[in-house]
């Protein structure tokens, strides 16, 4: 980690009014002392056999290093890391593509009552039929805005969601013998799209994107032949605009046979507006744990359930729910391509998800996609003029910015107003995607910003730039009020030390 000096300007800014009051602390290895204890277990009653003779060989030569606290020091200790941790319920966090918006908690309350939370996967669904009804009626939900009839909700996230429906595509199409190598994808495009191709045994080719930051029509037709499996797209795009060319898009690919993939990354935009199914697509994934606001970050938890056509229903993932009557029941599509999840996925997500969407009905939802694009645009027209912005014309629910004339006439990286933004107290956007735009800004405000938020961020962002033009030192060496400063990110990537471990001569943090 390196720490460079502080800047006298930075010093006396307003961000360093908001300095934590704490910083990092000791490990809890290093806390308490010898003698205190968390947990004390009584001494067992009547005649028992010693632990050497019940685990023999089993038995540690070495007692495990565990820390010895008692359970105020374990509070605190935990306490403290959490407050040293930026989540929305922090600040504004508008990390592009990402819809990091508010989890209303009355979701949580409805994951945890009895009934779902202590639900056990090899129940007899005779006794789960609450869940099953629940998860029977999410799918409804979900293919009524996707205008998609068919749904599963096993894939645990995006990325998952990607690669089931191509799963999907591939069988719909060797059952059609019809064997396809080729599948297109923008230049804007996720990350994982490509990963999900090669993964489906597929060759991924890039459609580069035309002036007006859509699909480039001519480059498509051109790429476009009887071996094209799919043509995968997020729309809106993640240059935060909507594909105006979608139906001549979609046309022009099953013109040729091929399949058309949404990646549902950005369905925040078009709730209750427009509907993938309705834009030709055969496919879609949500990512309930985005869209339908359930925590997220860090690994996890997530959902990706799948859309699909009529056509494609049967080769979906099981179990799917059923209703039979008044009953309910998990059934395999007659095609299906198997399970991609253990169980039923990830029912948490499920129920959470579900209950926003019953809390906001089909007005709310629409609204929800309203307010998350107007608030998008008003952080455009306000920035624009800032920093420039390629694309510079009415935005969905996200806008790129780029910093390149700041780096070129005052060498300060986007990566810088990143890491300035923090001393602000704003987590920042995403930096340096999409990969078309030189260093990139990704903001995604979501609808539940207030404008008083909105406005702050404005603030933060012009008194960066101002610092840039008069004193870009100040934003390089950013951030100065954050519990750790800028970290080495490359030698913590190749040489990670992701556990303690003890030392021979005593309780040490060095591994």
């Amino acid at each position: 980690m390196s720490a460079p000096a502080e800047h006298p300007a930075a010093a006396n800014s307003d961000a360093a009014a908001h300095r934590p009051a704490r910083g990092p602390r000791e490990l809890i290895f290093e806390l308490g002392a010898e003698e205190s204890r968390c947990v004390e277990a009584p001494a067992p009653e009547g005649e028992w056999e010693p632990l050497e003779a019940l685990l023999g060989d089993a038995l540690r030569k070495t007692p495990p290093a565990l820390p010895n606290v008692s359970e105020l020091e374990i509070m605190r200790h935990y306490g403290h890391l959490a407050e040293m941790n930026f989540g929305v319920d922090s600040g504004m966090y508008p990390l592009g593509s990402c819809t990091m918006k508010y989890n209303p908690r009355i979701n949580e309350d409805a994951c945890r009552l009895d009934g779902f939370a202590g639900a056990h996967p090899h129940q007899p669904a005779a006794s789960v039929q609450g869940l099953l009804e629940l998860m029977w009626e999410l799918q409804e939900a979900l293919g009524e805005i996707s205008g998609l009839p068919g749904v599963t909700l096993q894939p645990a996230a995006g990325a998952h969601g990607e690669l089931t429906a191509l799963m999907c595509f591939r069988a719909y199409h060797l059952d059609q013998g019809d064997v396809r190598k080729r599948v297109l994808i923008p230049d804007s495009a996720h990350g994982t799209n490509p990963a999900t191709v090669s993964m489906c045994g597929y060759e991924a080719e890039t459609i580069p994107s035309g002036s007006d930051g859509g699909v480039d029509m001519e480059a498509l037709r051109a790429a476009l032949a009887q071996d094209v499996a799919a043509v995968m797209l997020t729309n809106p795009n993640t240059l935060g605009l909507f594909e105006a060319s979608i139906l001549d898009i979609t046309e022009a690919a099953q013109a040729v046979g091929a399949l058309v993939y949404c990646d549902g990354a950005n369905m925040n935009a078009v709730l209750g507006i427009s509907r993938p199914g309705d834009m030709g697509f055969d496919a879609l994934h949500f990512n309930l744990h985005k869209t339908f606001s359930t925590p997220h970050g860090g690994g996890g938890p997530g959902a990706g359930p799948v859309c699909v056509t009529e056509k494609l229903a049967s080769y979906l993932p099981g179990p799917v729910v059923v209703r039979d009557g008044d009953a309910y029941a998990g059934r395999m599509p007659e095609r299906s391509i198997g399970r991609v999840r253990t169980f039923w996925g990830n029912v948490g997500v499920l129920v959470r998800a579900y209950a926003y969407i019953r809390a906001l009905g089909a007005e709310g939802l629409r609204e929800v996609s309203e307010q998350a694009v107007l608030s998008a645009n008003y952080l455009r027209q306000r920035l624009s003029g800032l920093f420039d912005c390629p694309f510079c014309r009415m935005c969905m629910h996200e806008f790129v910015l780029s910093g390149a004339a700041m780096r070129k006439e005052h060498g300060v990286r986007t990566l810088d107003i990143a890491k300035r933004l923090l001393d602000h107290g704003f987590h920042p956007p995403t930096v340096y995607f999409p990969l078309i735009v030189e260093e990139s800004m990704m903001i995604e405000p979501t609808e539940t910003e207030p404008l008083s938020a909105l406005d702050a961020f404005v603030d933060a962002m012009i008194s960066i730039a101002e610092e840039i033009r008069t004193d870009p030192e100040i934003v390089k060496n950013a951030p100065y009020t954050t519990p750790v400063r800028r970290l080495d990110e490359a030698r913590a990537a190749r040489t990670p030390d992701l556990r303690w471990r003890p030392d021979p001569g005593g309780l040490s943090a060095d591994g």
